[in-house]
């Protein structure tokens, strides 16, 4: 989704090309011989791969066009890159725990980690001025980062890209996925 909201947001067309869940197509494999997975963002012909590289390469390719997606400023830019590592190697993990849990008592408290990186993030972006419809953010625990979410899935650039929550509620629930359906369906 990064690239595609980053690629909307720069007014960069762009085709598409859809990964079965499951298995990895030859172009894939080519494109991303090492961790052989997505994203990848072809560029003529040569590939960027990883979801906040692919990101920031698109910011300075087309630094021209459209909004700048990461702060000019060294520090709010630290920050930022900061904040998207912590979101990919700290609370999506946790969200991938959810799956693996065995037990309620195991999925409740992995849903605790989360909601304590919700806490986190809550006062990182409290100050947020960008970008939601449907939010994973429950209003009255995270405020400030709920109002965020709504704002930037509203946004032009992102809403055509974003997932409805219910068929990704359903999805797990049809998959499985008990853990990760009671968290969605909690904020819904």
């Amino acid at each position: 989704m990064r690239p595609k909201i980053a690629l909307n947001l720069k007014s960069v067309p762009y085709k598409f090309l859809q990964e079965t869940f499951g298995s990895k197509s030859e172009l894939l494999l080519k494109s991303n011989p090492v961790h052989k997975k997505i994203p990848v963002l072809l560029h003529g012909d040569k590939p960027i791969c990883e979801y906040n590289i692919v990101v920031e390469y698109i910011d300075e390719s087309w630094s021209s066009s459209g909004p700048s997606i990461l702060p000019s400023h060294p520090y709010d830019r630290a920050m930022a890159r900061f904040w998207a590592a912590y979101i990919d190697e700290k609370w999506f993990v946790s969200l991938r725990r959810i799956l693996k849990a065995k037990g309620e008592e195991e999925k409740k408290a992995v849903i605790a980690q989360v909601e304590e990186g919700n806490a986190l993030l809550e006062k990182a972006f409290n100050d947020c001025s960008s970008g939601g419809s449907k939010t994973y953010f429950h209003p009255a625990k995270t405020p400030s980062l709920s109002k965020w979410a709504e704002r930037f899935c509203n946004d032009p650039a992102v809403k055509p890209v974003m997932p409805e929550t219910a068929k990704l509620a359903q999805f797990a629930i049809e998959i499985n996925y008990s853990g990760l359906a009671m968290l969605l369906n909690r904020y819904i």
